[in-house]
Parts: C-alpha cells; sequence; structure tokens
C-alpha cells in the first residue's frame, strides 16, 4: 500500500504539471492573438489547480500520518508539498497573463510580441524536467533546468531593452509596452519557481543546498 500511495502522488504531481503546462502556452498563445476565449478557458482551468494541489497535499499528509517516512522519503514526500505549493502558483501567474488579455482585449497591438513566445516554450520545458527530475531522482536534469534559467533571464532583459528602445521611439505605445514588460516579467518570475523547484529536487537526492550557489559540483 506504501509504495501504491507514492505512486499515486508521483501520478498527481504529474498530471497537475501537465495542466499548468498547458495554462502557460494557452495564456501566452491568447496574448499573441488577442484571443479573449483562450484567456477565459486558461483562467477556467486554474480551479482543477488549485483543486489538484488541495488533493495532493491531502494525500501527502495521510502517508505522513499513516506511513512514519524516514531518510529519502521523508524528503520526497516534503519535496512534494512544496511542488504543488509552487505548481500551483505557477498556474496563477499563467491566470494573471489570461487576464489581462481579457481586460485590454482590442487594446493590446495586434502582431507577435518578439521574444515572449520563446520565453513561455523554456518555462514549459523547465516545469517538465523539474517534475521528471523530481519523479526520475534524476539529479543531472534537475541540474539542467537550474542552468535554464540563465536563457531566460537572457530573453528577460532583451524583452526590456527592445521595449524601452520601442516606447522611447513611439510614446503612443508607452501604455503598451508596460503590459508587454509585465508579461514578460510574469514568465521570468515561473521561470524562478522552476529553478527553486529544480534546487529542491537536488536537496532531496544529495542532501546539498545548492540555491545562491548555481551547481552541484560549486557546493
Amino acid at each position: 500500500m506504501y509504495e501504491t500511495e507514492l505512486r499515486q502522488l508521483r501520478e498527481r504531481i504529474l498530471l497537475m504539471a501537465g495542466k499548468v503546462e498547458k495554462m502557460i502556452a494557452q495564456s501566452v498563445q491568447a496574448l499573441v492573438d488577442r484571443d479573449i476565449g483562450l484567456a477565459e478557458e486558461t483562467i477556467e482551468a486554474d480551479h482543477q489547480v488549485n483543486h489538484d494541489e488541495i488533493e495532493s497535499d491531502e494525500l501527502c499528509l495521510i502517508i505522513l500520518a499513516k506511513r512514519q517516512p524516514m531518510a529519502l522519503d521523508l524528503r520526497f514526500i516534503t519535496l512534494a508539498l512544496k511542488m504543488v505549493t509552487d505548481l500551483e502558483r505557477i498556474g496563477d501567474l499563467a491566470v494573471n497573463i489570461a487576464e489581462r488579455v481579457v481586460n485590454l482585449g482590442s487594446e493590446l497591438s495586434p502582431g507577435p510580441h518578439v521574444d515572449i513566445p520563446q520565453m513561455a516554450v523554456i518555462v514549459q520545458s523547465m516545469i517538465r524536467d523539474a517534475i521528471d527530475a523530481f519523479v526520475a531522482s534524476d539529479v543531472e536534469k534537475a541540474q539542467d533546468v537550474v542552468d535554464r534559467d540563465d536563457e531566460v533571464d537572457e530573453l528577460y532583459t532583451r524583452v526590456f531593452r527592445g521595449l524601452l528602445e520601442m516606447m522611447r521611439d513611439e510614446t503612443e505605445e508607452v501604455e503598451h509596452g508596460m503590459h508587454i514588460q509585465s508579461v514578460a516579467k510574469v514568465l521570468e518570475r515561473m521561470a524562478d519557481h522552476c529553478t527553486n523547484l529544480a534546487e529542491q529536487v537536488i536537496f532531496m537526492v544529495k542532501g546539498k543546498d545548492i540555491r545562491h550557489v548555481g551547481k552541484l559540483g560549486e557546493v
């Protein structure tokens, strides 16, 4: 029964992560296409993610109470509690983007927003790989997620500089530029959550904290 419970926990977290990953893709697509319907669909999906968080938390607490796990299993379940919290927060950030689309609608400038979709793609891959690393206790994959955060930061900087240039040259686009800047910042925050998850996976497996260091070999 214990192994069954752990397997159920892994499966729930994988499913939750998949829903959050989809929310990110939809929210950014809604932004690029000015698709209010897709944005509203993303907002609605958040209810299921919130429900998943509650169910996963309850399962973690049941396992802790019934099995009193030790060592690696205890770290696994403790991290699972944090995982679902961070996934829920990332879902909330996707909703933030979707709500911006709903509230602004046609006021958003048409056309693709350079680098924003690429930021979203990287963040989605970071979520997927952070969860896979957690389930498989894969330190190398977790480290790769940590390293990928630099790519998001570089794109964020590029977006920021490009928007500053645009707003300086086209003053009528200042408000639009500020909205896109906010979206880029939201994606950068999502990447930070993913990095934190990956760092926790490394701690779970190796018992070493690499926060503020960056690489396991440097600890």
